[in-house]
């Protein structure tokens, strides 16, 4: 088999040249082991026909390997030389033809130099594109993140509001009046749990001794 990947070839044929080689000669291979055994099996039954004959089926086996193996072997040697007519002369391409779909390369030649130019300038705005997606990204969840921060503050702001609001209601004019205020009440607030926690306390105790 030819060694030639025939890659021109095999992209005008949708297969390659050696694939189809290949085929034919397995059909061929086929055939002849076929025509042995029917070629046996008659000489077989051609022998049923001499009573007498001291000549074995085992006999008539080896001597169908030895013919099968010399017919190879000659089959072997043909199908090389037609192998390589067909693949110069039939499945073969002329280097000065040039198909349909590449036209555009002769139209518009480029040399090496240019294309890896080109690929060189793909590649650069490849990086160029992930970066400003990078950068995308980045900016979209520093955005999302100062809307949480903002939110945040507004329910400050809210609070704070809220809280002016209570203090006038109370009488306090601004905020150092209002922390003060807001302590002194949080003050009596933990003096009523801490005396309800111990009034708690001494009716446990109470209904313990109960």
């Amino acid at each position: 088999m030819s060694v030639n990947p025939m890659a021109y070839e095999a992209q005008f044929f949708g297969f390659t040249p050696q694939t189809c080689m290949l085929r034919i000669y397995i059909a061929f291979q086929d055939y002849l082991f076929e025509m042995m055994l029917v070629v046996e099996s008659v000489i077989l039954k051609k022998l049923d026909g001499f009573p007498g004959c001291k000549i074995s089926p085992f006999q008539i086996r080896k001597s169908t390997e030895k013919f099968l193996l010399f017919m190879k072997e000659h089959f072997d040697k043909l199908f090389s030389k037609m192998e390589e007519v067909l693949l110069q002369l039939v499945l073969n391409i002329p280097k000065n033809v040039l198909l349909p779909e590449d036209k555009v390369h002769e139209q518009y030649p480029y040399s090496k130099a240019q294309f890896q130019a080109l690929q060189d300038e793909i590649h650069q705005l490849q990086q160029q594109y992930r970066a400003e997606a990078s950068a995308g990204q980045a900016l979209h969840a520093e955005l999302e993140e100062q809307k949480a921060v903002q939110a945040e503050l507004e329910k400050i702001l809210q609070w704070f509001d809220g809280l002016e609001n209570i203090c006038r209601e109370h009488g306090t004019g601004n905020l150092e009046e209002s922390f003060a205020f807001l302590a002194q009440n949080s003050k009596k607030l933990q003096d009523v749990l801490k005396d309800v926690e111990e009034k708690s306390k001494k009716i446990k105790q109470h209904d313990q001794l109960l």
